[in-house]
């Protein structure tokens, strides 16, 4: 059976009033902030992960494009794997060091989190 995409819908499915308009809710269109005006912070994680690092970049403000470019960017410059999810930037392995140099060479003002 081929997988099918389904519309999603907030709050009400059907209604018996014959005048009512059903209103698709739209995602608000972020514009990314200039990288010096972003506050990015990039931390280690194992948290469910089977005790595997992984190097998170949090805080963007901006478009998802954006986001997914600069995590395109990160990973093609570690030499390894990552994925954007919910609006982090996941990078396989500890590449703490190398994620805070390449970010500020870029000009993002960038923080290190954690222990």
């Amino acid at each position: 059976m081929a997988k099918t995409k389904k519309k999603q819908y907030d709050g009400v499915v059907y209604s018996t009033d014959e005048h009512f308009q059903y209103t698709e809710t739209s995602e608000e269109k972020l514009d990314t902030l200039m990288p010096s005006q972003q506050q990015l912070r990039v931390l280690l994680d194992k948290k469910q992960r089977a005790g595997k690092a992984v190097t998170k970049v949090t805080g963007f403000i901006g478009r998802t494009d954006d986001l997914a470019a600069l995590g395109k960017l990160l990973k093609q410059r570690c030499g390894v794997g990552g994925a954007v999810k919910d609006r982090e930037v996941l990078i396989q392995g500890d590449f703490r060091q190398k994620v805070l140099e390449i970010l500020q060479q870029r000009g993002y003002s960038v923080k290190l989190s954690g222990g």
